[in-house]
């Protein structure tokens, strides 16, 4: 008995202490060679089960692949949490260049679960602003001020912002999701961010319905709609892993809607459906001047081999009438440039989106957007060539915005820990019907550094102007330059 116990003892060593694989497996068999004389006493030597282990690579899995149960590269994705969650596209780098969450059930469902989880941003700011617009003088309670007198900013520390997360896995292929912005620019306060019901499984156990859910998700709720790729890639408040720069474009496409989608995929294939409220909260007065939206998504994701992947989009949006559409006015978090191009007045919430350009295009709106992207080994190249079209209150004809951005970014070193970026956006459009064009125009270059999988710092240059603004306009002859750098936390 006593040296069954050594025996047993160096099984479990063994176990503990060899080196696991990651492929996706229920069991693993440890032998150990030792002596049998007749007269030892022996004890059967137990299988040891081993978990499922779900650990997606980082930054190269097609959104229709698998992202639990693939084999991890080395130890650096140790230090990142496990994912427990189906369908599930992680906060942490992890979830760069996977976009839609992907359809798969490679990690098996075993009950309830529930999880949590966090992200937390900070800069530091070093930008310096400037501008030509003529004096525009206010008189305000007996003092007259210049409103096109631009605040005074210098080089310091912007405000943090945090992201909550929760997850609730409520049955096979059945997950309820909901962000919380603990703290944003625009909104100091706690306040929710989207909540949605995720389905990729037949709540029945039917054979016709089961294989229709091979291919089809359905998502209902208040959720961040799915129009374009470039939301999947931008900061959202108080998570920037996914962006590669600091800045979000110069019009961000950003909105949460009440609704529901509906997507099919299958063979690299992808189309989507949606309808929604067409606001950013759900209103049930003034029926006479609210429609609907509607929203449409088609798209081609392949990876060829290891080292290449093409993906190509196209999405549309379109509502005929609304009191305030948020298309490109939807994020309540604000802007990462803080206080540029704002008057001595500005505060940081009141002007919580400086150095972005909001259309206005608040009654109506029909807009698409393609975008091309391209990944071969750590090169990425993607695109957002963007047309939108309507009109604000009280203006009886459509004016035009066209936004194109380009972006590079390169990934290199083990499990690309670090990698340099660059970004081209223009915007071009009609601040009102019959006026002139203006155009903005931004360069971003920089680059970030993997510390962990969910601990990033990066290091942005930007260079913005403003061109062909009225000489009224606080914006003529506008620019701001110079650096930030920010560092993150998700999980």
């Amino acid at each position: 008995m006593k040296r069954s116990i050594v025996v047993l003892s160096a099984v479990l060593a063994t176990v503990v202490f060899a080196p696991r694989s990651y492929a996706q497996v229920s069991k693993m068999t440890v032998g150990i060679a030792v002596p049998s004389p007749a007269t030892i006493d022996t004890m059967p030597i137990p299988e040891v089960a081993v978990p499922k282990i779900a650990t997606p690579e980082s930054a190269t899995i097609d959104t229709v692949k698998k992202i639990a149960g693939t084999k991890q590269k080395s130890s650096f994705l140790t230090t990142a949490p496990g994912i427990e969650m189906q369908n599930y596209r992680p906060e942490d780098k992890r979830g760069i260049n996977v976009f839609e969450a992907p359809k798969d059930e490679s990690l098996e469902y075993t009950g309830f679960k529930l999880q949590w989880g966090a992200a937390f941003t900070q800069q530091f700011q070093g930008l310096d602003h400037s501008n030509t617009a003529a004096p525009r003088l206010v008189t305000i309670a007996g003092v007259t001020t210049n409103a096109n007198q631009l605040v005074r900013i210098g080089h310091g520390p912007n405000n943090a912002t945090a992201n909550l997360y929760l997850n609730g896995q409520l049955a096979r292929g059945i997950r309820v999701a909901m962000t919380t912005y603990s703290s944003a620019r625009h909104h100091n306060e706690t306040w929710v961010k989207d909540g949605y019901l995720l389905v990729d499984a037949s709540p029945i156990d039917w054979a016709p319905l089961n294989n229709i859910m091979k291919y089809v998700t359905i998502r209902a709720g208040h959720f961040e709609i799915n129009y374009g790729d470039a939301h999947f890639r931008r900061t959202d408040n108080g998570n920037s892993i996914r962006n590669p720069l600091i800045g979000n474009y110069i019009m961000d496409a950003f909105t949460t809607e009440v609704g529901g989608e509906v997507y099919v995929r299958a063979n690299s294939f992808l189309a989507m459906a949606g309808v929604t409220g067409g606001e950013s909260r759900g209103m049930i007065t003034s029926p006479d001047k609210r429609s609907p939206s509607y929203l449409a998504k088609v798209g081609f994701d392949k990876k060829f081999s290891e080292d290449l992947r093409f993906r190509l989009t196209a999405s549309e949006y379109a509502t005929s009438s609304s009191v305030s559409n948020t298309l490109f006015s939807g994020d309540r978090a604000g802007s990462r440039y803080y206080d540029v191009l704002e008057n001595t007045s500005s505060t940081e919430s009141a002007q919580a989106w400086s150095g972005a350009m909001q259309p206005g295009l608040k009654n109506s709106i029909h807009s698409y957007v393609v975008n091309p992207f391209l990944q071969f080994r750590g090169l990425e190249i993607f695109g957002n060539i963007e047309r939108a079209k309507g009109r604000a209150a009280g203006e009886t004809d459509n004016r035009t915005w066209k936004q194109n951005v380009g972006e590079v970014v390169y990934r290199f070193l083990p499990d690309q820990r670090l990698y340099v970026a660059a970004r081209y956006n223009t915007v071009k459009g009609q601040l009102t019907v019959g006026t002139p064009d203006v155009t903005v125009k931004r360069t971003q270059v920089g680059g970030g550094w993997f510390l962990t999988p969910n601990l990033l710092t990066k290091l942005e240059y930007v260079n913005q102007k403003y061109l062909d603004f009225p000489t009224t306009d606080i914006r003529n002859g506008g620019r701001f330059k110079g650096f930030m750098v920010e560092g993150v936390v998700a999980f």
